[in-house]
């Protein structure tokens, strides 16, 4: 969360979830392409993008730098990409199984 926010920790649940259930509620990939599009800078964009493309490397099995000299991505990103499919909340685990059952 931004520091010198007024939203009180009740606040910033009640927002975030509102997000997350209106991504949830997307019937298509074009309608979650627009919204992100609208929701998002272009760079914000390109990050989560290359966030999940590391995703799909490092499953593969590919060493940081190989994707990095690959795809551009920095070190520091597939770094923190590999310690979250680890050490994370279990999303990318979730939605790599979701995305691998279709």
């Amino acid at each position: 969360m931004k520091p010198n926010r007024n939203n009180s920790q009740h606040n910033y649940i009640r927002a975030e979830s509102a997000l997350f259930a209106t991504i949830a509620n997307m019937q298509n990939v074009p309608e979650c392409r627009n919204f992100f599009k609208d929701l998002c800078t272009p760079a914000e964009l390109q990050a989560l993008i290359d966030r999940w493309h590391a995703v799909e490397l490092l499953q593969q099995g590919l060493p940081y730098r190989e994707i990095h000299d690959r795809t551009g991505i920095s070190v520091t990103t597939i770094g923190r990409v590999a310690r979250c499919l680890t050490d994370g909340f279990g999303g990318y685990a979730t939605a790599i199984e979701k995305t691998l059952l279709k």
